[in-house]
């Protein structure tokens, strides 16, 4: 059920590959709110994934670009505004990758190769887009602009290996450029940080399947979904948060204020 939320607001959506991401979960649901969108992916990523049942689903095109590389997104930036008309209101970052944890590296062995790789795709990648739109000036005034991180930026979860300093580094990102952003252009940037979630990406994670069955027992309200995810990434997108900016957003069912539950306590007591 839509409410036209987005009724005539334009956007980029980064990182869609299957129908278990955020991202594709996100465009569906901004295709139901009335928004228009280009899709996004780096060529890789979009033979591995179903893009294109995407796109025509909602209405879509796609743009193939490596979000590392500047002149790929200058060029997406440029092309998507020719297509949709326009500047754009929203764009989405829901890109991560670890080589170090795809190569079985632990956090104490890392390969620094690897280590700069998956920085560059994860967090650093964040600046790149930005910056692009913001020299482009390629965003409407109270335009909205959301990262996807997760909570090992604040707490350790040994597995999570480097992919947990890219998410650091990316939520100091939107806090930094979301200022310039906010003061010079009145675009709002912030990050929404989501339960574990089995996306394709988080399922790569050694262990992912213990993070999530403990975090759902530490939520009072359960585990949020990759539904869920794209429904709250609507309401940022939306004039009903026009002065929300600079944010990193726990959507996590409450995992990240409760410091245990009954559940886990009677996990770990002798019950006899």
């Amino acid at each position: 059920m839509g409410y036209n939320l987005l009724k005539g607001k334009k956007g980029i959506i980064f990182g869609a590959l299957d129908e278990n991401s955020i991202a594709w979960k996100t465009a569906e649901r901004v295709h139901e709110e009335g928004g228009s969108f280009v899709l996004t992916n780096a060529p890789i990523a979009m033979r591995m994934g179903q893009i294109n049942e995407l796109a025509k689903k909602t209405n879509a095109e796609i743009i193939p670009a490596d979000a590392t590389n500047e002149e790929d997104l200058a060029n997406l930036v440029a092309k998507s505004q020719e297509i949709l008309g326009g500047k754009l209101d929203f764009v989405l970052h829901s890109i991560g990758m670890s080589v170090n944890v795809r190569k079985g590296r632990l956090y104490t062995d890392e390969k620094y190769d690897f280590t700069t790789k998956g920085w560059d795709v994860s967090a650093l990648s964040f600046h790149k887009v930005m910056q692009s739109l913001y020299k482009a000036d390629a965003m409407n005034e109270w335009g909205s602009i959301v990262a996807l991180t997760y909570m090992a930026a604040q707490r350790t979860f040994p597995d999570y290996n480097d992919m947990a300093d890219n998410k650091a580094y990316l939520e100091s990102v939107a806090r930094s450029f979301g200022y310039f952003f906010g003061k010079e252009k009145k675009v709002r940037v912030n990050t929404i940080s989501q339960s574990p979630t089995p996306t394709t990406a988080g399922q790569g994670v050694k262990g992912f399947d213990g993070f999530i069955a403990y975090a759902e027992k530490m939520s009072p309200l359960g585990n949020a979904t990759a539904l869920d995810c794209a429904n709250y990434t609507i309401s940022l997108f939306s004039d009903l948060c026009r002065k929300v900016t600079m944010q990193n957003l726990f959507h996590d069912g409450g995992f990240s204020m409760t410091g245990v539950s009954q559940e886990v306590i009677e996990k770990f007591t002798d019950q006899d």
